[in-house]
C-alpha cells in the first residue's frame, strides 16, 4: 500500500530481501525508496515483515525499541497518513514519524508468509 499522496508518482511493489530507505518525496510525504532511485515509491502490503535500522534515538526512547527492530507493515487508522509499522511490542508508528533516513529490509512478503507450512502437531507416544 502507498499513502494517497504518493499515488501521483509511478510506484512499484516491494521485493523480498531488498533494502529501502524512508524518503521524503516532493509531495512532503515520507515513503520507501530503493537505493539510487529516490523518485519511485515502493509500495508494501500490510502484514509484510520488515527489519528497520537506524531508528532515531528519540523514537527508540519514545516507543521502547532499539536502533534495529523487527516490525510489520501496517495500515494506521489515525491521522492523515496511513502507512506505518507495528513493532513487536505492539507500538505503531507512522512512516511520517520515522522521518527520512531509516533503513528498511523486507524479510517476508505477505504472499510468501501465506505459503509457510502449518505447524506440525506434536503427538505423544
Amino acid at each position: 500500500m502507498c499513502d494517497y499522496s504518493l499515488e501521483t508518482y509511478g510506484s512499484r511493489p516491494a521485493r523480498e530481501g531488498e533494502k529501502y530507505t524512508t524518503t521524503r518525496f516532493p509531495s512532503g510525504t515520507i515513503g520507501l525508496a530503493a537505493a539510487g532511485n529516490n523518485t519511485t515509491p515502493i509500495c508494501v502490503q500490510c502484514d509484510t515483515k520488515l527489519i528497520l535500522e537506524d531508528i532515531p534515538t528519540v523514537l527508540q526512547e519514545k516507543y521502547g525499541i532499539a536502533s534495529r527492530a523487527e516490525a510489520t507493515f501496517a495500515r494506521l487508522e489515525r491521522g492523515p497518513f496511513h502507512d506505518g509499522v507495528k513493532f513487536a511490542n505492539g507500538r505503531e508508528v507512522s512512516l511520517q514519524e520515522l522521518n527520512a533516513g531509516v533503513s528498511v529490509v523486507v524479510t517476508m512478503l505477505l504472499e510468501n508468509a501465506a505459503r509457510l507450512p502449518d505447524a506440525i502437531p506434536v503427538t505423544s507416544a
